[in-house]
């Protein structure tokens, strides 16, 4: 057996540990710290074995009774640098008069820390199976709940408004006024458990490409619920259902209905009959004779508290949940879109602007080039927190070439055109500029651009209109970016921006 052992590769753990050891020594110094206070944590270890001695250890700390010891130790401790999931291991020399008590002393921290830590872990996964408990009990409850329902047929969904349309000859139509500017209704009954709506639309348009921008908030707090983006092709006409996430719950609430539309003409809202009561008339920041005391036409749904409604037929879902949140829409203003820069990277040297504002418009135009990137930059314009762009491109010639077109943010302190040379060659725009991707246009089909922000942007940004050509020609390719929409999270703290930038 002895002869076994001396062949052994694991002949250097001298015996088998009681329990798991903490700490780690040389071969060298067993006979000094074998019978001190941390012989129990010890392992022995020799400088020129493997790491078979980690086996049912875990080391904390090293410590050597001598400098010989100590540097067999180090020496043993490098070999551990192919273990990437350990930490690097201290070493502390004992001295020689005082080793009992010093020994006694790294005991008592170690033994003492992991004492700790053991009971609060121990303490931790106590209160973690309580609330596996509970939790399971809470969804038993909830089901059972559910099934008493469903038991007895009863709705969970079920309507407690509705304000039918009502058309007038003299209508002029709200479309123009949905790009323009955005539509708000409030709720005339309570949030509580309201779980979905339902607006009516007439006369769908046929080849508009676009989407409607339905939100609902609260008034109260201004705190959003749920944002729904509707394509065009997708409204149907007559009532078309939208779905919340959950019904409402908590305090009772007056709810907000904001509607807007980016693209072409959007389908016709129905209006409904005239009511004396102003607060529930439908209204907009741009005054529009359509909208004389009377409400859109609506119907507001309830259901359970909290529970996901299932009953409405043919819904739309939410797009994006901004529970929490304050969202605000705003466009950007003439003044500022007056103010574009050519930023182009391109060599050629056309005889005529190729970014420029059109006045009676409010467009930009940026027509493209055979070679390079066309650029304009609107300095200062994006908002701390805004999370969405939407904007309309056209390329106004019957006859005009085909091209690709794009938005991109880039903080004020950012080298433009720098970061237009990334995208010209192929790469991807920066990590501190936003860039919505190329989006290629014909004259026969006006596209709409809508970039939604991975992250809010934490501080104000320079929008960039960007184009190039997807062909060998670009006669007429005269592209018109309009009607820029961007949406912002009220409740997002920007960072502080540097004075200089």
């Amino acid at each position: 057996m002895e002869a076994i052992l001396k062949e052994s590769p694991s002949a250097t753990i001298h015996r088998l540990p009681r329990r798991n050891r903490y700490v780690v020594a040389s071969t060298r110094d067993r006979g000094a710290l074998e019978g001190s206070p941390l012989g129990d944590l010890l392992v022995f270890v020799d400088p020129a074995s493997d790491v078979s001695w980690l086996r049912s250890t875990f080391p904390l700390v090293g410590v050597a009774a001598s400098e010989a010891g100590g540097d067999d130790l180090r020496a043993a401790l490098k070999r551990l640098g192919k273990v990437k999931s350990l930490p690097d291991i201290p070493i502390i020399r004992l001295q020689d008069a005082a080793l009992a008590t010093e020994a006694a002393l790294v005991a008592q921290v170690v033994e003492g820390g992991l004492g700790r830590l053991s009971r609060h872990m121990a303490n931790v996964s106590t209160e973690l199976a309580m609330l596996r408990r509970e939790r399971e009990t809470l969804f038993e409850n909830y089901r059972a709940l559910e099934n008493a329902f469903h038991a007895r047929n009863w709705d969970t969904v079920s309507e407690v408004f509705c304000h039918e349309p009502s058309i007038d000859p003299k209508d002029q139509g709200l479309g123009a006024l949905l790009r323009q500017s955005e539509i708000e209704q409030l709720f005339p009954v309570s949030s509580y458990a309201v779980s979905g709506f339902a607006l009516h639309f007439r006369d769908p348009p046929v080849g508009e490409a676009g989407q409607i921008i339905v939100t609902l908030d609260y008034v109260e707090s201004g705190e959003g619920i749920a944002e729904w983006l509707v394509p065009y092709g997708s409204v149907t006409p007559g009532w078309n259902f939208f779905s919340l996430p959950k019904a409402c719950d908590g305090s009772h609430r007056t709810l907000r209905l904001k509607i807007s539309a980016s693209g072409g003409m959007p389908p016709e809202l129905s209006l409904g009959h005239v009511i004396a009561n102003e607060r529930y008339a439908a209204r907009a920041r741009v005054q529009h004779a359509d909208l004389d005391m009377r409400p859109l036409a609506f119907r507001v749904f309830t259901g359970l508290p909290g529970v996901r409604p299932t009953a409405l037929p043919n819904v739309f879902v939410p797009s994006a949940l901004i529970s929490g949140r304050k969202v605000e829409d705003y466009r950007l203003p003439v003044e500022l879109l007056r103010s574009v820069a050519n930023v182009s990277l391109s060599t050629i040297e056309p005889g005529f602007p190729t970014v420029r504002f059109l006045e009676l418009e409010d467009a930009i135009v940026c027509h493209p080039l055979s070679e390079g990137i066309t650029a304009g930059a609107v300095r200062r314009v994006v908002a701390p927190g805004t999370a969405r762009i939407s904007a309309r491109a056209v390329i106004d010639h019957p006859e005009g070439k085909p091209g690709a077109v794009g938005l991109m943010l880039a903080p004020l302190s950012s080298n433009i055109k720098g970061e237009i040379a990334a995208l010209a060659g192929g790469g991807a725009a920066p990590s501190t500029a936003f860039f919505s991707g190329w989006t290629e246009i014909t004259a026969a089909h006006p596209v709409d651009i809508n970039f939604m922000l991975e992250t809010p942007a934490a501080r104000t940004m320079d929008l960039v209109v960007l184009s190039k050509a997807t062909s060998n020609s670009v006669d007429f390719a005269w592209l018109k970016v309009f009607n820029f929409r961007l949406v912002k999270y009220l409740e997002t703290r920007p960072a502080r921006e540097r004075a200089d930038a």
